[in-house]
């Protein structure tokens, strides 16, 4: 047993002998009126067994075992326990409230009850049936209860402090074991009698006073004292904080805890720290940024230069999600530091969360300053860094915001840079743009757009039409590939404006679904064996149900999977990701046809052709446009037919728009052609009359080709017949 848990127990025993020799009874009642403490004097007076009361115990079941052994007979035990707890709850303002009940034999009972915040009321209790009213020997003895029960509540409410008891003259009355620990007392300093002056010259040499002499830090306490009211003090004694609380009482005397709020004060540092401080990086967050923000505007009304540069890392979110949030994190401090290596002393770098960070640039005499930095920032963050034995490599797009050209007020120039960075972005990303006039609009559009495109599905905006793909062998439709329109406030939204921003927003996963559920429900009331072609973007290749979706989407649409075709674009392929490639098998071991999208648009179109054994590839219609024209896009379009011929890869040229293209694809041998040449994209009623016109001719013209091979066999039959009969038989004309 330590040290503490000894002397804590001492108190315990001192506290417990104390109560027992008071000549009266004496219990405690807590707030919520449960039993605290009690002495035997208390039990006697009720008549209570030994064992029948408990700690914590209620004030209730009290009454109704002190009404069943005859106590307060005159009352119910309802009506006593209402009446009587009515009287504390009335009584909480430390004031001493006396009562009298009568218990059994006919006794009566002088009760009075003090109530404390921290134990509830202490209530005494006094036999008082042959005492004669007020005598000076009752009156002695009351005065002397109501200075035990201050001293008992003074020292029971501060239990947990350094507390220390002085009375009128100043002498020690009493302390406890973490006051002495707290000043590091010698024992002849914690016995009662003490001198005050005696423990302030020791507490002095130890260094509680940080300056001044030894007569003013007694002065200074002495002063405390004289004032007669509550004080609290902190000071600071050895590097630590030390809080004290003075509390006077009425016999002239005094009360002192004292606290060692080192470490609390240490925390609540800390915590101020943290809430302007990112906890990853240690730099300034969002609050503490715009807050000296703030402070830069009076420079920027008086016309000197500021900047804000509002950097985000290119392919971070890449990295996180496929290296995990570990090597995320240390991607984020070693940015974090290159950042800072990048900007100067008197700028303020800040993370505002993600992979989002913020740079003042003051004072600044030009916006090329900005640019000088950006281009630091661009090329430090591009280096590449070797985190856990992976070589990681990622960027930075910054936007720039001057003030006060760009602005002079903390949210206008914030606003601003964080619109050039959107501006920066789009433009390729691992550069950086100044913030212009008219971008503003731009992105509010996009948020209109962003917006309308969540409620889209909601309110049934979303619809499909159908361009045909001809078969030049079949010379007839084969596939047809379904697109996506948005009729949205009385305009037909372009998917090249809502694409980017539903894959970015992630809402592309939920249309993809939609659009893969009613396009193969729409194929299965097709006739004949057409193909419904539908894109997917790489965004739902992220949802590891993919597959499942599929197998769902024909499964409910009763299509055969041969009749679905889905349309990839490389930027699928770009990393390699061994889940996406799984998944592509997956998906074309069922049945489903895969194809390359706009082929022929990126860097590196023919080492994906390696990576996946696709079915078909779709040349872009870029190099349609000049097909005619140029001899370099005609070498292309052929090499490109080519190379799917000897994969084994059907091959479609899209933008077919006139004659003499069609008639040059067909001569290089492409398999099948799209464009307007042919039909444009068509509503679900029209594709479907076309299929069925189409169906129609197909069975006629089957029917007059098996007519003439009737025909044909016929001719052959008399002839044979003719040549084998004597005489021949003459050959009838058809």
């Amino acid at each position: 047993m330590d040290a503490g848990s000894l002397s804590e127990m001492a108190e315990a025993l001192l506290l417990d002998a104390a109560l027992e020799n008071i000549p009266y009874g004496f219990c405690v009642w807590s707030p919520q009126f449960r039993l605290v403490m009690w002495n035997q004097h208390y039990s006697d007076f009720y008549g209570f067994a030994p064992d029948a009361l408990h700690r914590g115990m209620s004030l209730e079941d009290v009454v109704q075992l002190s009404s069943k052994l005859g106590n307060h007979p005159d009352r119910t035990p309802d009506d006593f326990y209402e009446v009587y707890t009515g009287q504390l709850l009335a009584n909480r303002n430390g004031a001493r409230v006396k009562s009298q009940e009568v218990v059994r034999g006919g006794r009566t009972i002088e009760t009075a009850h003090v109530y404390s915040a921290a134990l509830g009321w202490v209530v005494t209790h006094e036999d008082i049936t042959d005492e004669v009213a007020r005598t000076e020997v009752v009156e002695k003895r009351k005065l002397e209860l109501e200075r035990q029960n201050i001293r008992l509540d003074a020292a029971v409410n501060n239990i947990s402090q350094g507390l220390c008891m002085m009375d009128a003259k100043g002498r020690l009355v009493i302390c406890n074991e973490p006051y002495a620990r707290i000043y590091s007392l010698p024992e002849r300093m914690l016995r009662p009698g003490t001198q005050l002056e005696d423990i302030l010259s020791h507490l002095f040499d130890l260094g509680m006073s940080a300056s001044g002499t030894r007569e003013e830090y007694v002065t200074w306490r002495r002063d405390i004292i004289a004032r007669r009211e509550y004080g609290k003090t902190i000071h600071e004694l050895n590097n630590r904080t030390i809080m004290m609380q003075h509390h006077p009482m009425k016999d002239g005397g005094w009360v002192s805890t004292h606290e060692d709020i080192t470490e609390q004060r240490q925390n609540e540092a800390r915590i101020r720290h943290l809430a302007r401080h990112d906890a990853l990086t240690d730099l300034p967050n969002r609050i503490e940024f715009l807050d000296q923000m703030a402070k830069a505007e009076a420079g920027l009304s008086r016309g000197e230069m500021a900047a804000v540069l509002y950097i985000d890392l290119d392919h971070f979110k890449a990295v996180n999600d496929t290296l995990g949030h570990a090597v995320g994190d240390e991607v984020i401090k070693q940015a974090s530091a290159r950042l800072w290596g990048a900007s100067r002393e008197t700028d303020v770098l800040a993370r505002l969360g993600g992979d989002e960070f913020a740079l003042l640039v003051r004072p600044i005499d030009g916006a090329d300053t900005a640019a000088k930095i950006a281009d630091r920032i661009i090329r430090s963050i591009s280096a590449p860094m070797l985190i856990g034995g992976q070589r990681i490599e990622i960027g930075a797009s910054i936007g720039i915001a001057v003030g006060p050209g760009d602005g002079i007020k903390t949210d206008t120039l914030v606003k601003n840079a964080d619109l050039a960075l959107y501006k920066a972005k789009s433009e390729g990303r691992s550069n950086y743009h100044f913030f212009e006039s008219g971008m503003d609009a731009a992105l509010q559009q996009r948020r209109t757009i962003e917006a309308g495109l969540r409620l889209a599905l909601q309110r049934e905006e979303l619809r499909l039409v159908y361009q045909p793909l001809l078969g030049l062998e079949e010379n007839r439709v084969i596939c047809v590939e379904a697109l996506l329109r948005w009729d949205h406030e009385d305009r037909t939204v372009s998917p090249a404006e809502f694409i980017p921003i539903a894959e970015e927003t992630g809402l592309i996963v939920s249309i993809g679904e939609w659009v893969l559920r009613e396009a193969t429900k729409a194929a299965a009331k097709w006739p004949g064996d057409v193909r419904v072609a539908v894109n997917l973007s790489p965004i739902q290749f992220k949802n590891r149900d993919l597959v499942a979706l599929v197998k769902s989407a024909l499964t409910d649409a009763r299509l055969p999977a041969s009749r679905l075709e889905l349309e990839i674009t490389e930027s699928l392929l770009l990393a390699e990701n061994d889940t996406t490639l799984t998944a592509l098998h997956e998906l074309r071991s069922m049945g489903v046809r895969i194809s390359m999208d706009d082929f022929g648009t990126g860097y590196s179109s023919l080492s994906y052709l390696r990576s996946f054994p696709f079915d078909k590839i779709k040349i872009d219609r870029s190099f349609m446009a000049d097909l005619t024209d140029r001899t370099d896009s005609q070498a292309i379009m052929e090499a490109v037919i080519g190379l799917g011929r000897s994969l084994g890869m059907s091959t479609t040229a899209e933008g077919v728009e006139t004659e003499e293209q069609l008639a040059m694809v067909r001569a290089q041998g492409a398999t099948e052609v799209q464009g307007f040449l042919f039909s444009p994209p068509l509503p679900p009623a029209a594709l479907v009359n076309l299929l069925r016109a189409e169906n129609k001719q197909g069975a006629e013209r089957k029917k007059r080709a098996d007519d003439r091979a009737e025909r044909r066999v016929f001719r052959v039959t008399i002839a044979v017949i003719g040549r084998a009969c004597k005489p021949p038989v003459r050959p009838l004309r058809l």
